[in-house]
Parts: structure tokens; C-alpha cells; sequence
């Protein structure tokens, strides 16, 4: 593993400006695997006793790597192991720089 981040407790906002300065990063540093850690996101009781959705990140950070601002940097994503965070971490495989 070459790096991580934990985008736990941040707005989506903040965390995709954040996922994507660090993967861009990441790239222009020769990594080739980083840790994403989005957090598992399990739905908790909400004020009149419900479920609140929950887990937006994790349902957000996949489609943020696929989209076109990443997708040429990103070469492979996958659920990590459970001692790297399991559901709520995902390796990203990183492509190899190409020199122009």
C-alpha cells in the first residue's frame, strides 16, 4: 500500500475534492496502490425514530474514480480485505505514469 485516506466525517463535497486532489497526487508521485476509506455507513435511527439514510460516501466514492476526472488515472477498484477496513475501504489501483 503506497498511501491512504480516510474521507470519514466529511461532506460529499469535501470529500470528493479531497479524493480527487489525492489521487491526482497519488499519479504524479508514481503510486500505483492507495486506500480509500469511506466508512461502512450503516443506517442509524433518525430523529422520529426511522432510519436515516446513510452511506454516501461509500455509494459515491466508486462513481467519483469511474468519472471522467479520474477515470484516466484509475486503473482498477475493489473492496479492501477486513484488516484494511473491509465495506468501508476500497483499494484503487493506480495506472502507470505515461510520459509524453
Amino acid at each position: 500500500m503506497d498511501d491512504v485516506i480516510d474521507l470519514h466525517g466529511l461532506t460529499q463535497a469535501q470529500a470528493h475534492r479531497a479524493l480527487t486532489n489525492f489521487i491526482w497526487r497519488a499519479a504524479e508521485n508514481g503510486q500505483k496502490l492507495v486506500l480509500v476509506i469511506t466508512g461502512k455507513g450503516l443506517a442509524s435511527g433518525g430523529e422520529d425514530g426511522g432510519l436515516t439514510e446513510r452511506g454516501v460516501l461509500r455509494r459515491n466514492v466508486p462513481h467519483w474514480l469511474r468519472a471522467a476526472e479520474l477515470r484516466p488515472l484509475v486503473l482498477s477498484i475493489e473492496e479492501a480485505a477486513r484488516p484494511h477496513g473491509g465495506a468501508g475501504a476500497l483499494y484503487v489501483r493506480l495506472r502507470r505514469r505515461i510520459r509524453g
